[in-house]
């Protein structure tokens, strides 16, 4: 298992990176603004429930990869590099936008489940940062890839869930002032986009175990 230095840098950067205002954090604040506390929850479980799905595919493919082809470790580095430096450049060129929630109809809890899967599901963007993201905090030498791929898959989906659960919370009770203020501030917008660039130089410079 990664080493707790390691561990605290994946947690630090992973609950600034789940600040982000994407697709699903949009999702869980129409959902949460429209229905109520509960159907903001479980449109969290249900964004949680599809990155599970992409989290899975995206270790299965890495160990395996990583393991038979030695060689592609250092080209899913590099590629990932460039693309964690690219979105965190993209980001902090962004200009500062108000974030709306999508309007949504009135849905069953189960619905509201699966919509939420689909959403995730459906986001291109989720895959490939878990293929960018996951492998910089992998050892070779301290046990199966796979299984710390596993293990940091997990991490940082409970994370993401945690942070959208609290946004659901906070939407359903601050409602409109709690969505025109999503991905306004000026620090929301810029955090992530340092931090994807110094994970993508990280991930650039470090050598293999």
């Amino acid at each position: 298992m990664p080493t707790l230095s390691t561990l605290l840098v994946f947690v630090t950067a992973s609950l600034a990176l789940n600040v982000t205002p994407g697709p699903d954090m949009l999702y869980v604040i129409a959902r949460s603004t429209a229905e109520g506390r509960r159907a903001g929850i479980v449109s969290s479980l249900g964004i949680a429930a599809g990155a599970l799905v992409h989290m899975t595919l995206a270790a299965a493919g890495l160990s395996s990869l990583l393991l038979a082809v030695p060689v592609a470790y250092d080209a899913v580095r590099y590629l990932g590099a460039a693309y964690l430096v690219y979105l965190g450049v993209r980001t902090l060129l962004a200009r500062a936008t108000s974030v709306d929630a999508p309007p949504v109809a009135r849905a069953s809890l189960a619905a509201v489940f699966r919509q939420g899967m689909v959403t995730n599901l459906l986001n291109p963007k989720v895959a490939l940062f878990f293929l960018a993201f996951l492998p910089q905090f992998v050892s070779a030498g301290r046990g199966s890839v796979a299984a710390q791929l596993v293990f940091l898959g997990l991490l940082f989906n409970l994370l993401g869930t945690a942070v959208n659960v609290l946004v659901a919370l906070l939407a359903s009770g601050a409602g409109e002032w709690g969505r025109a203020r999503v991905g306004t501030s000026g620090w929301v917008r810029r955090l992530p986009g340092v931090v994807f660039v110094g994970l993508g130089l990280r991930l650039a410079l470090m050598r293999r175990d």
